[in-house]
Formats: structure tokens, C-alpha cells, sequence
């Protein structure tokens, strides 16, 4: 029970690595937001955990500030946010990507970072307390070829991390970020432009320990970092990734 009675929101819970996250917090005690572009998906996975269900898009001012208001309408407090709400582009060379691709790319990763830290720090100001969790990506510190937007964003949401963690620090509140390899989620097919036997195998042996980060993993390493057992961790990007970027 490592988040026994705190509140935490957690982005792109409906799937993947954010529900991975989200059952792990509930597992610790945690009330857990399920929020998620797509309402039944957050739906399925609050009822699974007996947590509360949020339809927002991030990348929307007025859709992540009623997240805000409906997370401290039910709980009175925020103690967690887990920025994980993330999409890519197919792979392809740089100079062929949609402006509406590349768009949508910062918008849904970098954008919403922006937008909930915008919503959610004065009330951890006030209450001299709090964590930040970003979700980037090991795309981000050893970028990959044909994904260089989605590669960037995700540096992007390293930075700000840092950024933001020197910034918080004397209001009590962390901030660090989590960098997985390639995942068994919606976005893996994404990742590699086809889900085939011979693509799984090539992405496979780049990694050392030689499987991909699952959404276990990720709860695992997030419950970690925001709890009170990290108390003096802010300002790290772990890498959840095998040894993919050594």
C-alpha cells in the first residue's frame, strides 16, 4: 500500500502502458483517474480497478482543465499526474510527414504536458506537494530512424522533465520521466509500420534482455517513483527498456 489514500491522475489509462500504470496504483492504494480519449476504454478499466472514469483529450485546454475540476470535485486533492497520452506517426522519411501528422504529434505529447502542468501546479504549489510522471520513450534518447517527429517529441518530454524539475523543487513537488522500449500496446504496430513475425524479431534484437517492456513494468517503475520511497528522486528519465539504450 506504497500510495495508500493519494489521488492520481493518469492519462491514456484505457490501454496499454497507462492501464498497466493505473491497476499497479490501485493495487498500492491509490484513487485512481482513469482518464482516456476514448470513454469506454476508461470505462472498462475504472470498473476493473474501482476507480473513476474521464473522458478528456489532452491536447484540449478546457477538456484537461474539467479533468482537473472533476479529479478535486471527487477527491478534494491531486498528489499524482501520470502524463502518458501519447501517439506517433507511421514510420517514414522526415521530409514525407503530413503537417497534420506532425501536428497531432506534438499536440497529444507535448502540448498536454503543457497544458496539465498549466492545470494541475498551482494546486500542488499550494499544497507544497506532489508528482509529475512523464511517459517519453527510449525514441527520445536513442532515436531510430523514419520516426524523427515522434523521436523529437519525445526528447521534448525529457527536457521538460529536467526542466520542470529544477523549477518545482522548492514547491515539494517531483517531477522525473520514464523512457520504455517498444511495448505490447496499441501503438506497437504503429512503431514498427507492420506487426509481422520478421519486424517483432528485428526490434527483439536490439534489445539486450530480449523482450519488450510490458505494462507491469511500467506500473512497477512508476509506482516506485511516485512514491514516498523516492523522496529524493526528481529530475530522472529511467530507462525501462532492457538495456536498448546502452
Amino acid at each position: 500500500m506504497r500510495l495508500d489514500g493519494k489521488t492520481a491522475i493518469v492519462t491514456g489509462a484505457g490501454s496499454g502502458f497507462g492501464a498497466g500504470i493505473a491497476r499497479k496504483f490501485a493495487a498500492e492504494g491509490a484513487h485512481v483517474i482513469v482518464a482516456d480519449i476514448n470513454s469506454d476504454a476508461a470505462s472498462s478499466i475504472a470498473r476493473e480497478i474501482s476507480g473513476t472514469p474521464c473522458t478528456v483529450d489532452v491536447a484540449n485546454r478546457a477538456s484537461v482543465q474539467a479533468m482537473i475540476d472533476l479529479t478535486l470535485q471527487r477527491h478534494s486533492q491531486i498528489d499524482i499526474v501520470i502524463n502518458n497520452a501519447g501517439v506517433t506517426h507511421l514510420p517514414a522519411p522526415m521530409d514525407t510527414i503530413s503537417e497534420d501528422d506532425f501536428d497531432r504529434v506534438f499536440a497529444v505529447n507535448c502540448k498536454s504536458v503543457y497544458l496539465i502542468a498549466q492545470a494541475v501546479i498551482p494546486h500542488m504549489k499550494a499544497n507544497k506537494s506532489g508528482n509529475i510522471l512523464n511517459v517519453a520513450s527510449t525514441a527520445g534518447v536513442s532515436p531510430r530512424p523514419n520516426l524523427s517527429w515522434y523521436n523529437a517529441s519525445k526528447g521534448w518530454m525529457n527536457t521538460a522533465t529536467k526542466s520542470m524539475a529544477v523549477e518545482l523543487a522548492p514547491f515539494g513537488i517531483r517531477v522525473n520521466a520514464l523512457n520504455p522500449v517498444a511495448g505490447e500496446t496499441p501503438l506497437l504496430a504503429s512503431f514498427m509500420g507492420e506487426d509481422t513475425p520478421e519486424r517483432r524479431a528485428q526490434f527483439l534484437s536490439t534489445i539486450p534482455i530480449g523482450r519488450f517492456s510490458t505494462p507491469e513494468d511500467m506500473g512497477n517503475a512508476a509506482c516506485y517513483l511516485c512514491s514516498d520511497e523516492a523522496s529524493m528522486i526528481t529530475g530522472v528519465c529511467m530507462e525501462v527498456d532492457g538495456g536498448r539504450c546502452i
